[in-house]
């Protein structure tokens, strides 16, 4: 195996077990204090406060993040399971609601695209 790939592979395996762990640990505390909170959320407060303290730094968990960024779809399949008991309705209707998530989609981004433009037209108007 190429060293370098290697230890790209070896560094993910890492900062992935360092992301599981304050998952574990946000899942412990929450259990421990009786908190209504998700383990996730729990871990991420830790990770939050992990970084504004200095310990950790947001680049080196980048790889890991990352990966999971990537993969995120792996987590959402519960979701998409739950399409199978609608399989009818989507033959008989996926249509209009792609017509709908394209048109909304569309209209965000050009309102996005308009709000964007005034504000930089007032902000020139209104500098000092």
């Amino acid at each position: 195996m190429n060293p370098a790939l290697l230890k790209k592979t070896l560094r993910l395996l890492a900062e992935l077990a360092v992301l599981l762990a304050l998952f574990l640990i946000g899942g412990q505390l929450a259990a421990w204090l009786g908190w209504p909170i998700p383990g996730g959320v729990m871990g991420l407060a830790l990770l939050l406060l992990l970084f504004a303290s200095g310990v950790l730094k947001p680049a080196t968990l980048q790889l890991g993040a990352g990966w999971l960024m990537a993969e995120m779809l792996l987590f959402f399949i519960p979701a998409l399971m739950s399409l199978l008991d609608y399989g009818s309705l989507l033959r008989s209707e996926g249509w209009r609601i792609l017509l709908v998530i394209a048109v909304s989609t569309l209209l965000v981004m050009v309102v996005t695209a308009i709000t964007v433009e005034l504000v930089c037209r007032w902000s020139v108007r209104h500098e000092p």
